[in-house]
């Protein structure tokens, strides 16, 4: 009689690999939810919830990612600065024209990626610039062409 027992993998027996990805014309949310996927590590089938058993991902030319419709100027990013009436906030565009245009990427993957202990050690694992240079190239990290996964994917 075969075994019908869900296999809980232990995190020596996680092999991680590494992800090239070029965001370059990409939409922000769908680029978002398939690096937290990646992330995660939801592709494999040895996909365990309480363990990293996720991929690094690289992602390049983070400051080319695009938003659809009137998000760029009606989506803000709020922050308070710990003052009374300290809220703050800038637009879309404004922080992909600012000084780390790289953080757009950042807050959303990290927003789709589950809070706590877990979640800070996956997003260790996502390095995002903004040019198109990177310093992993000694990790050989395979390319993925999120743009040929969906039409949607890439604004024309």
């Amino acid at each position: 009689m075969l075994s019908t027992q869900t296999r809980s993998i232990k995190p020596a027996e996680v092999k991680k690999d590494w992800v090239l990805i070029d965001a370059e014309g990409l939409v922000l949310g769908r680029l978002a939810a398939l690096v937290a996927n990646r992330l995660r590590g939801k592709h494999k089938p040895i996909f365990t919830p309480h363990v990293d058993c996720g991929d690094h991902v690289v992602i390049v030319n983070a400051d080319k990612v695009r938003v659809t419709g009137a998000k760029a100027e009606q989506s803000v990013f709020y922050w308070h600065t710990g003052y009374a009436g300290g809220i703050k906030g800038r637009t879309v565009r404004e922080r992909l024209e600012g000084r780390f245009p790289e953080r757009v990427i950042e807050k959303a993957v990290e927003r789709m990626i589950t809070r706590g202990p877990l979640g800070r050690q996956q997003m260790r694992n996502l390095h995002v610039y903004a040019g198109g240079e990177h310093p992993h190239a000694g990790q050989t990290p395979s390319k993925i062409d999120i743009a040929a996964l969906n039409r949607k994917n890439k604004v024309a």
